[in-house]
């Protein structure tokens, strides 16, 4: 059985910059809610192999020595057995999914997180019923970055996706602008698509200089699919983002529901692009 999964952050690492510098026979505590999940929920005991990540790629494989360390339920104490640091993703895998009634859009972020997508991108497109507004924008883009968090740890992942704010059709335009600019790819899942996703042209590994979400680059490109709402992508946002620089194809023979379809789409890109080689 995989070892269970836990995120550290440098407030909840002790010694203080302990992730910097961890090697193997380092002795560690985890503090805070991920800790007291592992101690209270999990009842890991001392011997037991346990993963910290830090969301980025960094993995520490270690062995409890100290469940409950000092009598505290929330801290959990680990010897470092070895140092792992994942080397990023040569395609990034970006899911633009249109909200949903019904936590059908938490459920495509959760198993897209568990396929491998690396970014999420929330849109308020014509025809969604669910609508964020102010605060509520707000809470569900934190709702989404909490699904992702916890899929991932699921899927035994040293990445955690980063889910973007919430995009209109226009704001969406744009940023299918700049992803096709750096040299990535954004495919438009359509009923009506006459090409299929099979045939897709996929950005080259060594392209692009793709956006994040801070405002840094990165030197993977993006393959992003767009996933309408339950009533369809409207015909005027279709044009408008084939006018950014998207491609519309057809997933499949079947007409597929808007919380299953950017899952099995980037299943069959992330195949396509070897990165589950």
């Amino acid at each position: 059985m995989t070892a269970p999964v836990f995120v550290l952050t440098p407030e909840t690492l002790e010694p203080a910059g302990a992730a910097a510098t961890a090697a193997s026979g380092g002795l560690l505590v985890l503090t805070g809610p991920e800790a007291r999940h592992a101690v209270t929920v999990r009842r890991l005991r001392a011997g037991e192999r346990v993963d910290l990540i830090d969301g980025a790629g960094l993995r520490l494989v270690c062995e409890v020595t100290e469940p409950g360390a000092g009598g505290a339920k929330d801290r959990l104490g680990v010897r470092v057995t070895e140092r792992v640091e994942e080397p990023a993703p040569v395609i990034r895998l970006a899911l633009v999914q249109a909200l949903a009634k019904g936590g059908r859009d938490e459920q495509a972020v959760e198993t897209a997180t568990e396929v491998g997508v690396d970014l999420v991108v929330p849109w308020q497109s014509s025809r969604c019923v669910s609508v964020w507004n102010g605060p509520k924008a707000a809470k569900g883009r934190a709702r989404w970055q909490a699904t992702a968090h916890e899929a991932a740890k699921q899927a035994r992942r040293a990445r955690v996706p980063e889910v973007l704010e919430s995009a209109g059709t226009k704001q969406l335009a744009a940023w299918v602008r700049d992803v096709v600019d750096a040299g990535g790819a954004v495919l438009v899942l359509h009923e009506e698509g006459t090409a299929p996703i099979s045939g897709a042209e996929l950005p080259a590994p060594e392209a692009g200089d793709a956006p994040t979400a801070a405002g840094k680059r990165s030197k993977a490109p993006l393959l992003a699919v767009v996933v309408g709402p339950e009533g369809g992508i409207a015909p005027e946002e279709t044009t408008a983002l084939e006018a950014a620089g998207a491609t519309t194809v057809r997933l499949g023979p079947h007409v597929m529901r808007t919380a299953s379809a950017g899952p099995v789409a980037l299943a069959v890109l992330a195949q396509r692009a070897g990165l589950w080689g």
